[in-house]
């Protein structure tokens, strides 16, 4: 037998919380280990569409704020990957908008915008404002008014993950493609299962009970270059320009499906819509069309914490469509639990919250 050098944490998955929860790890002096069976970024991590965006600031909560916690620190977080891994990821906090359908939604609007002055106070604005102001990219607004929030930002997944994939190397993080370095050693340390809806659906198996399952999108992107605008939000959609020249559309939202990772008529669907949200887009033509499958776990919150019976191993999965957004201070939580035995997780992310 291969011998197998021993680390104190060992990661299961290279998706984002994967990455992340190896990165706050060895940040914090750990031997590190990140094991993927596929390819960094392999599930629904590897998408296009990259938007980091808020919850609505109202009804306050243990899961909003540490959101709202995740979303400040992401410039200095992103920055420092791109500075350590000398590759981009695609960061940039240029805000969002969004349409305002009539007086209510308007009036609703403004409560909020009151709502994020005091939790958000100078960090950050949510803001009615004209449509005019943002002329040529402006969605259609029956009211001729808009949300405008400056917290939302976009990053590019894909790039963002071999910007991690690249940190993590640097700073003495193994990373086996495959399987174990010997496939017949035990993981070594601490293990955290970052793997995806089918690490849920393992969960589930092995709890006798559902926890999570698998949530299918597909996604459409565009060359159109709109890097300086902000996102979009109209329709369900989310419109994410990106800083290479291209714009992501996304997603659908499908409970059942066949074939996890093929487009069908529902993504052409989702294209029309958004040619119709976002007129400059009418014309732009298609790159590429994407399909993956979230992990979206019982409790609809990210899923973190020590495995049920399971002494030494972790969860840190279920971020759904919010896990970019999460992941730097969920990992951060995870690093505080495995390295300090301290524990910081708020008590809806934990695993037994999907229970």
């Amino acid at each position: 037998m291969v011998q197998v050098t021993a680390v104190d944490v060992t990661v299961r998955g290279g998706g984002i919380f994967g990455l992340c929860t190896a990165w706050a790890c060895a940040r914090r002096g750990a031997r590190v280990r990140l094991v993927e069976r596929r390819a960094i970024g392999a599930g629904s991590s590897g998408g296009i569409v990259g938007a980091l965006a808020p919850h609505v600031p109202e009804n306050w909560n243990d899961k909003k704020a540490f959101q709202l916690d995740s979303l400040l620190m992401a410039e200095g977080y992103w920055a420092e990957i791109e500075t350590v891994s000398g590759l981009s990821t695609g960061y940039g906090r240029l805000g969002r908008l969004q349409p305002l359908a009539d007086g209510h939604a308007v009036e609703m609007a403004r409560a909020r915008s009151a709502g994020a002055a005091r939790l958000w106070q100078d960090r950050a604005r949510w803001e009615v404002v004209e449509a005019r102001d943002f002329p040529d990219w402006a969605p259609p607004s029956a009211t001729g008014l808009l949300i405008h929030d400056t917290l939302s930002a976009r990053l590019h997944p894909r790039l963002a993950c071999l910007a991690l994939a690249a940190a993590c190397r640097a700073r003495g993080v193994e990373i086996v493609i495959g399987d174990a370095p010997d496939a017949g050693a035990p993981d070594s340390g601490a293990v955290v299962w970052a793997t995806g809806y089918e690490g849920l659906e393992e969960l589930s198996r092995t709890l006798g009970k559902p926890v999570g399952n698998g949530v299918k999108g597909q996604a459409v992107l565009l060359g159109f270059d709109a890097s300086d605008k902000p996102q979009l939000y109209a329709d369900g959609l989310h419109i994410v320009p990106h800083g290479n020249g291209t714009v992501a559309i996304g997603s659908t939202s499908e409970r059942e499906f066949e074939a996890p990772d093929m487009t069908d008529a529902q993504c052409d669907a989702l294209l029309a819509r958004a040619r119709a949200a976002c007129p400059p887009l009418g014309t732009a033509p298609v790159l590429e069309r994407w399909a993956g499958v979230r992990p979206r776990a019982k409790s609809r919150a990210p899923m973190l914490g020590p495995w049920p019976g399971r002494p030494g191993h972790f969860i840190a999965n279920g971020g759904f469509k919010i896990g970019f957004g999460m992941a730097p201070k969920a990992a951060e939580a995870m690093a505080d639990l495995i390295v300090e035995n301290r524990d910081t997780l708020p008590d809806g992310f934990r695993v037994e919250a999907s229970l």
